[in-house]
């Protein structure tokens, strides 16, 4: 999708906008020359393959990211994913009270939920289990987020519906990789 998006970019003449700003850097610059059918385009590109925003690409750009609802006891373990995951273009909700987390769902609209298991009054199983029971809420991945990393807590999860699976402590490339599975 990411290269489709690239080739569509490539073959678009530059915004008027945005021509004159590109002129200023032409060190920078590459010329390219592209023929569409009969006609001849010019366009120029950074050598970076950097791309100007202009209304066209941000209504792409807010296309592309995927919010994500971290579903956490501990404050600090969901200000700790946001900091993983905001940075690479995911932005979250952070919800402390899993009493609260269809109420969320529904003001929010998270393309993900991640989900820590070991909660007070409501755990993580109990939880999916619901979601994924819910025609409102079943099309959402969820992912839980967890210490319990014996085999029959993977099997139990994967029971009650849960999409994937990740364990504390985990790195930042193990969690962006369940998260990219998903977005």
């Amino acid at each position: 999708m990411h290269l489709k998006l690239r080739r569509k970019r490539l073959q678009r003449p530059l915004p008027a906008a945005a021509d004159a700003a590109w002129t200023r850097r032409k060190p920078f610059i590459r010329r390219a020359i592209y023929q569409i059918g009969t006609a001849v385009l010019t366009t120029e590109r950074l050598a970076a393959d950097v791309h100007l925003c202009s209304a066209e690409n941000s209504r792409e750009k807010s296309a592309v990211q995927k919010k994500v609802l971290i579903v956490d006891d501990s404050p600090a373990q969901v200000k700790l994913i946001q900091g993983l995951l905001e940075p690479e273009g995911y932005p979250s909700v952070g919800l402390n009270d899993p009493r609260r987390v269809e109420e969320t769902i529904t003001a929010e609209r998270p393309c993900m939920i991640l989900l820590d298991v070991v909660m007070p009054e409501r755990n993580g199983f109990q939880i999916c289990r619901e979601l994924k029971s819910s025609t409102e809420f079943n099309a959402i991945p969820v992912i839980l987020v967890t210490s319990k990393d014996t085999v029959s807590d993977r099997y139990w999860g994967e029971q009650q519906g849960a999409d994937g699976y990740v364990t504390k402590p985990f790195t930042r490339e193990e969690l962006l990789r369940a998260v990219r599975r998903f977005a």
